[in-house]
């Protein structure tokens, strides 16, 4: 008991005895119910435990002292002697045994005193040093390789735009010269002007958004994911200025019908689906997926139908044909590459027409300076971005960012980006990087100021992670950010093109992508029967 008391007084001593600051400090790093603490002179640094210790420990050992009485009877001084001896002992043993305790809490400071693992980093930060001493080199010998890739570039783009200057200087001169004129002093006087330099092209898109085209409506648009639809659901969309609302039938295949009841015009997404028919919530009329009124409650049944849309699914995704002609055969295939694996399916609704979206997404100059609390923060500025493509394409990849991107008509954009980490970037192209992202933007035009956007994700690593629960929430939450830090800039580009401005005025070498789905956008508009980039 006495030694028990005597460990317990010498412990408690300690913290106070070791510290001979003024002031200390004591930090307490506890888990479950052991504890440790570590005490910091006023200055930072760690007390000279030795020193402190060397008085409170520096005890003789007793056992050398103690009278031999085994075997003997004592008397009461004797008796008391041999108890005051018992105690030295005890009290000893329990110096000893703090003394071991404070030896291990010694070591477990050193691992868990930040103090002292700083002060035993210094040899590891002078290596981390040296390594990026050894980096920024390696860091300005590429910049001079790429001042010197950018120059040859540039070279070779002057080189090029005197060949397109001189192929139109030709062609200019084979049609004045085929060209006939009454009076021979303005034939002469044509020949005297001096070929002035061809202006750079513009596109206008500028002023309110016109009403689409019929053509446009002619193609297969995705709308909605299929498991979105559940059997017993509805959902409600709107495309090119038209409200529609799509279900599943009895045989489980999903149908699109106008979103108005054929008798008072009330919408039928406000209703519910029963046995495959949709009812509207007035007088419970029911219809099919074909559009045909088959219920008529309360009265004679009569032969009604509204108008319906073909509609099939085919890779996850529900399909309308929008348009009046007869629709294309085949719908296009939307998967990702193989090795990939969907992570997240959103659907949003933003009030941007989806031309300008469009341009946004074809466009990935942009990133440095709009992303950059998102997936470009920390990004460098190239001293010279470019999309390469073939000649008649509407696909390619960015340099110097790996990544691949393709426009798919009519308002589909796929793109797969070589990654290491999140945030960071590899490789000059997509195949010299070990882990891919695959998105695919598909913009519907819902009305003219409004576009409802499907995006799919998929990964080429970290399959765990589907099987994570509400990691489909996280995904949201981060394409909400990205698309947050475009929306107010294409909001702006919005309201400027309604009041008159011309978004594409002035397209320079990054903007090849964007303004060719422009070109393909206006050739669809104007009615060509064949369109450009469709090899």
């Amino acid at each position: 008991m006495t030694a028990i008391a005597t460990a317990t007084a010498i412990s408690l001593s300690l913290p106070f005895s070791l510290c001979r600051s003024n002031k200390s400090y004591t930090r307490k790093f506890v888990k479950g119910s052991f504890g440790v603490f570590a005490v910091y002179g006023e200055e930072g640094g760690i007390p000279d435990k030795k020193s402190s210790w060397l008085t409170l420990f520096n005890v003789e050992d007793p056992r050398t002292k103690v009278p031999q009485s085994k075997g003997k009877f004592l008397d009461a001084n004797q008796a008391l002697e041999v108890a005051r001896y018992d105690l030295q002992y005890c009290d000893w043993r329990a110096r000893q045994d703090v003394l071991t305790i404070m030896l291990l809490h010694e070591k477990v400071v050193e691992v868990l005193n930040p103090l002292a693992r700083d002060y035993k980093s210094i040899g590891t930060m002078k290596k981390e040093l040296a390594e990026l001493q050894e980096e920024l080199s390696q860091a300005h010998n590429q910049v001079h390789i790429s001042e010197t890739r950018v120059s040859a570039a540039l070279d070779k783009l002057a080189y090029m735009e005197e060949l397109v200057n001189d192929r139109l200087l030709q062609e200019r001169s084979t049609v004045e010269s085929e060209c006939t004129s009454s009076s021979a002093s303005t034939s002469t006087g044509l020949l005297d002007t001096p070929k002035s330099k061809q202006p750079r092209r513009t596109l206008n898109v500028s002023g309110p958004v016109q009403d689409y085209s019929s053509r446009l409506k002619n193609f297969w648009y995705p709308v909605a994911f299929s498991a979105d639809l559940k059997n017993d659901t509805m959902l409600p969309i709107d495309c090119f200025e038209q409200s529609w609302v799509i279900f599943r039938g009895a045989d489980g295949k999903p149908g699109c019908v106008r979103n108005t009841c054929a008798h008072r015009a009330c919408p039928l997404d406000l209703g519910s689906v029963n046995e495959g028919r949709i009812q509207c919530p007035y007088h419970g009329w029911e219809y099919s997926t074909d559009g045909k009124c088959e219920k008529m409650p309360s009265t004679r049944l009569l032969n009604v139908k509204i108008k319906a849309l073909p509609c099939f699914e085919q890779e996850g995704m529900i399909w309308i044909w929008p348009g009046n002609d007869p629709p294309a055969a085949t719908l296009p295939s939307l998967l990702p590459p193989s090795g990939f694996q969907i992570h997240a399916e959103i659907v949003m609704e933003l009030p941007v027409e989806h031309g300008l979206l469009l341009d946004n997404l074809l466009d990935l100059a942009h990133a440095p300076f709009t992303h950059t609390s998102t997936f470009a923060k920390g990004w460098s500025v190239p001293s010279l971005v470019k999309f390469l493509t073939p000649a008649s394409g509407l696909q390619g990849y960015w340099d110097p960012y790996p990544i691949d991107m393709e426009f798919r008509p009519p308002c589909m954009v796929l793109s797969t980006i070589g990654i290491s980490k999140p945030g960071k970037l590899e490789g000059q192209s997509t195949k010299q990087c070990s882990t891919h992202l695959h998105q695919l933007h598909v913009c519907l035009p819902a009305s003219r100021q409004k576009t409802r956007l499907l995006y799919r994700m998929s990964l080429d690593f970290a399959p765990l992670l589907k099987h994570i629960p509400f990691m489909q929430y996280v995904w949201r939450h981060f394409a909400e950010q990205v698309l947050n830090e475009d929306l107010r800039l294409v909001l702006g580009q919005q309201d400027r093109m309604v009041n008159g401005a011309n978004i594409w005025n002035l397209p320079v070498s990054y903007d090849k992508l964007g303004v060719r789905y422009r070109i393909w956008r206006d050739a669809v508009d104007s009615g060509e029967k064949e369109l450009p980039f469709s090899k």
